[in-house]
């Protein structure tokens, strides 16, 4: 199989032949670049697009059969197909690899060098090392992400930044540090920086999926296991288990192809939408001889309420985000089942992302994180997790204070089995709850959802793709839950508090005022931002994803994309 290179700046006048079964980089080069797009490491590029390449072609069309399905009226329900996997209690999952045991506090962030070394420095138990929603796809901070991930494996990163402070990792040793669980891009995601052409001569985008697992997984999986760790990922969006069943075939195909022992590989499944709710037992199931656990990916998860219902009505509407906590009754459901189905299968339940984080500069606002944080630590750690998800380090100490104080000296409560909860399909589907306890449709609900929307916007669209934003931790799911939001509201008619309609008019005039309001510098995108914005939450067909179109029409090829 033959790989080849090619720059956007050449101006060679010499013909290109496609070769059948090659990955081309359409990207500039980098200081180190082509360690990590090495000659090898490109060709098992192009092997796992071969392999399962197709297979994830005709996952993405089923996704979308089956959310129009749910849009026009059919409601998710567990699988009558599937129910001997659900009710046989004698299977369970592979369970925690080396330093996966204790899972008690996981910081999350994305892969850049500087949250590299300040995660793995931190106190927390496990470094989410993020490619997916808190990343902004540039070539750059993919290329440069995984060469981060390579150097901090080994021992040797350091760097200095642009303020002269200088950043190094406090041990060589890797067991000394927060164990890293790498998450890839979710299947619906391309990487439009490298070209597949198939065996049939036919050339597609790659795989944001396959490329970030790729990579990291070749250069990496063997000094992990050296080092006494091993190549754990997270995997994002799924949407149930014929989704898991692929990852499950591309870790055994991996494996072989590198030589390494079926089942190292350890995974961690994102619930974060609502068809995989009700394939959490089959999810396991198909990845039980490398799944580690599951956790509540709560944000992605109301983004995902948002666009299965958002043409059925205002009793499918869902107040301002704000209103929407976690012990709404839908949103209870949801982690119960989690970490009853999770414990029933011996693999860790992991709870979700708190939005609150602290100021340095604002003791009120530190003090109100941490309350924050401590209240939902105290519940998930209370309900039965056994771990959680902070964006700060400043919240490790808080929140493992409340699992601390719950776990003790053990490392889990997997023995913990929940037989108590009984949740089935109505109250899974019950989103009327959260409307029914009081909680409304405001002014400054609908005003907050365009800020944050267009500030994350503009924040990704230079390379940031988690922004601190009014005290909150915005990643791309919440700014999907902002846009999703208004197209419901607008879809179904609905009325802020006040009485007055949410249309479009009302929507574009905000739209107007906030990025007028918006301080302006020499490298914002806010104009872009707005337009992005306004094109998601808008337009007469909802788009299924914000970041689909934005990347490929605002980020590929911009001056954020490539810069060095």
């Amino acid at each position: 199989m033959t790989t080849l290179t090619e720059h956007p700046t050449d101006t060679s006048p010499t013909r290109r032949v496609t070769i059948p079964g090659t990955m081309r980089v359409k990207a500039r080069s980098g200081t180190r670049y082509d360690e990590i797009l090495s000659t090898e490491a490109l060709t098992f590029l192009a092997e796992l697009h071969e392999e399962f390449g197709g297979r994830r072609h005709a996952i993405l069309h089923a996704r979308e059969r089956r959310c129009e399905e749910v849009a026009n009226g059919i409601d998710p329900d567990f699988r009558a197909s599937t129910r001997p996997v659900r009710d046989n209690a004698a299977w369970q999952v592979a369970g925690a690899g080396p330093g996966l045991e204790d899972r008690r506090v996981e910081i999350t962030g994305p892969t850049d060098p500087k949250m590299t070394v300040n995660a793995l420095n931190s106190d927390a138990k496990v470094w989410l090392a993020d490619a997916e929603d808190a990343s902004s796809p540039t070539w750059r901070n993919v290329v440069e992400g995984q060469l981060a991930l390579h150097d901090a494996i080994r021992g040797t990163l350091a760097f200095t930044a642009e303020n002269g402070k200088e950043y190094a990792l406090r041990s060589a040793e890797l067991t000394d540090m927060p164990t890293i669980v790498f998450r890839p891009r979710g299947w619906h995601l391309d990487e439009k920086h490298l070209r597949h052409t198939d065996l049939c001569g036919t050339t597609h985008d790659a795989s944001g999926s396959l490329v970030d697992f790729g990579l990291y997984l070749f250069h990496n999986a063997e000094e992990l296991i050296a080092r006494g760790r091993g190549p754990y990922f997270y995997l994002p969006k799924l949407e149930g288990y014929r989704e898991a069943r692929l990852w499950n075939d591309v870790f055994c195909w991996a494996q072989t192809r590198l030589g390494i022992p079926r089942g190292t590989i350890r995974a961690t499944v994102l619930i974060e939408t609502l068809p995989a709710a009700f394939e959490m037992d089959e999810i396991l199931f198909e990845l039980r001889e490398h799944c580690a656990g599951l956790n509540a990916g709560r944000w992605d998860y109301l983004f995902s309420i948002i666009k299965s219902f958002r043409t059925r009505g205002d009793a499918y509407v869902l107040p301002d985000r704000a209103q929407v906590g976690m012990t709404v009754p839908f949103m209870r459901a949801y982690t119960e089942l989690l970490v009853q189905t999770c414990h029933k299968r011996g693999a860790h339940a992991i709870g979700g992302m708190s939005a609150f984080i602290p100021d340095r500069r604002r003791p009120d606002v530190t003090e109100r994180a941490f309350a924050q944080v401590r209240a939902d630590k105290k519940r998930e750690a209370t309900d039965g997790f056994d771990g959680t998800w902070v964006a700060h380090p400043d919240l490790i100490p808080s929140a493992r204070g409340e699992f601390d104080a719950v776990l003790g000296d053990r490392p889990h409560q997997i023995d913990r089995k929940r037989e108590d909860v009984r949740v089935g399909q109505h109250e899974l589907l019950d989103v009327r709850s959260a409307r029914r306890g009081g909680a409304t449709i405001t002014d400054e609900g609908l005003r907050a959802n365009i800020s944050v929307g267009v500030r994350y916007v503009d924040s990704w669209l230079r390379g940031v793709g988690a922004a601190a934003i009014d005290h909150l931790m915005e990643d791309a799911a919440t700014a999907e839950i902002s846009r999703s939001q208004i197209w419901q509201w607008i879809a179904s008619g609905t009325r802020t508090e006040d009485g007055r309609p949410i249309t479009q008019e009302r929507v574009e005039e905000l739209l107007a005022e906030i990025v007028e309001e918006l301080p302006r510098t020499e490298e914002d995108r806010i104009d872009e931002a707005a337009e992005i914005f306004r094109q998601v939450a808008l337009a007469e067909e909802y788009p299924a994803f914000l970041t689909n179109d934005a990347y490929a029409r605002y980020l590929v090829g911009s001056s954020v994309d490539e810069r060095r």
